[in-house]
C-alpha cells in the first residue's frame, strides 16, 4: 500500500478544502508516477492524470477505505494508459518466452567473469536512468504494467490481481519474465559501455557432458528466482537452489545481477510533473467539488 494513497484517504475525512486541496496534490503525484512510467510520454502521462482525477472527483467522498481507493485509481489509469499506447510501435506485443529469456553458457560465463550491476553507483548516473526507462518501455505493455505496479509502484501481487483482473500465478509469472527482459537489457548495455578488452582465449573441454548437465539444471531453476528472491519459495525449495549456487558460479552471479536489477527499478524516483498546472488543475477540481463535501 502506498502511504500517499492512506495519507489522501485520511486528508479526504477531515473535509475541509485544505485538506481536500493537499489530498489531490497526493493523488495527482500518484497517478502521474504511474502513468509516466507505463505510458512512456509526458503528453500522455499528463492527460491521463487528468482524465482520472476528474472521473474520480464525484466518488471522492465515497473512498474511506485506502485499498479501495488505490485499486480504482490504478485500473483507471492503466486502462486510459494501454488505450494510449495501443498502437505503439516501440514496444513488441508478443508474449515473453522464458527460453528466449534465459542467457546461454556463454552469457552466464562472462556475468560471472564482470560481477553484477552496482545499483549504488547506477542510481546517480543519469545514462542508466535514462537505459533503465528504456529498456521499461520496450516491454510489452501487458509485461509493463505488472512490472511498474510491482517493483516501481510497491504494490502486492494481490493489488496487481486485483487491478489486472488476472490470477496472482499470472502476476507472478509475467513480473519474473518482465524483470528478466529488462535485466538482459541492461547488462547488454552495460556491456557495451565498457571499454573493449582483449578477446577471451576459450580453454580447451575435454568433456561436454558435465556443461550440457549443469545447463539442464540451471534451466530448472530459471523460472524460480523471482520467487525466491521474493521469498515466496519453501525451504526445501530454497535450500536445493542455494546448494546449487554454491556449485554455479555463473548461477549465483546472474541471481546477483537480477537482484541488483530489481533494486534499480524499486530505488528509480518519480517523475515530476509540472507543478503550476497541477496547481491549475487542483483549482479547477475544487470549484467543482460540492459545496456538501467540505461542509
Amino acid at each position: 500500500m502506498r502511504k500517499e494513497i492512506e495519507q489522501a484517504v485520511a486528508l479526504l475525512a477531515e473535509r475541509d478544502a485544505k485538506s481536500l486541496e493537499q489530498a489531490l496534490e497526493l493523488l495527482q503525484g500518484t497517478v502521474f508516477s504511474f502513468t509516466m512510467r507505463v505510458c512512456g510520454q509526458r503528453e500522455d502521462a499528463e492527460d491521463t492524470m487528468q482524465e482520472v482525477l476528474v472521473k474520480a472527483l464525484p466518488y471522492l467522498p465515497k473512498f474511506a477505505n485506502p485499498r479501495a481507493l488505490l485499486v480504482w485509481l490504478y485500473r483507471v489509469a492503466k486502462n486510459r494508459c494501454l488505450m494510449s499506447r495501443r498502437r505503439s510501435k516501440f514496444a513488441p506485443k508478443q508474449a515473453l518466452s522464458l527460453d528466449e529469456l534465459m542467457p546461454g553458457r556463454q552469457e552466464l560465463e562472462q556475468i560471472a567473469k564482470e560481477g553484477p550491476l552496482n545499483p549504488e553507483s547506477l542510481a546517480i548516473r543519469s545514462q542508466q536512468a535514462r537505459q533503465l526507462r528504456e529498456a521499461i518501455q520496450k516491454l510489452p505493455p501487458q509485461y509493463r504494467v505488472i512490472l511498474v505496479l510491482r517493483d516501481m509502484e510497491s504494490l502486492t501481487d494481490e493489488e496487481v490481481a486485483e487491478i489486472t483482473g488476472l490470477r496472482p500465478g499470472t502476476v507472478r509469472v509475467r513480473l519474473h519474465r518482465a524483470r528478466l527482459f529488462v535485466q538482459k537489457l541492461l547488462a547488454n548495455a552495460a556491456r557495451n559501455s565498457r571499454p573493449a578488452k582483449r578477446p577471451m582465449v576459450r580453454p580447451a573441454i575435454g568433456n561436454s557432458k558435465p556443461s550440457v548437465k549443469r545447463r539442464a539444471s540451471c534451466k530448472a531453476l530459471f523460472a524460480q528466482l523471482s520467487d525466491y528472491l521474493d521469498e515466496q519459495l519453501d525451504d526445501s525449495v530454497c535450500e536445493k537452489l542455494e546448494q546449487h549456487f554454491d556449485g554455479c558460479e555463473p548461477c549465483k552471479m546472474f541471481l546477483a545481477s537480477l537482484e541488483s536489477t530489481i533494486e534499480q527499478l524499486r530505488r528509480a524516483p518519480p517523475e515530476s510533473f509540472d507543478k503550476e498546472a497541477a496547481s491549475r488543475l487542483r483549482y479547477e477540481l475544487l470549484s467543482k467539488i460540492p459545496l456538501s463535501f467540505t461542509s
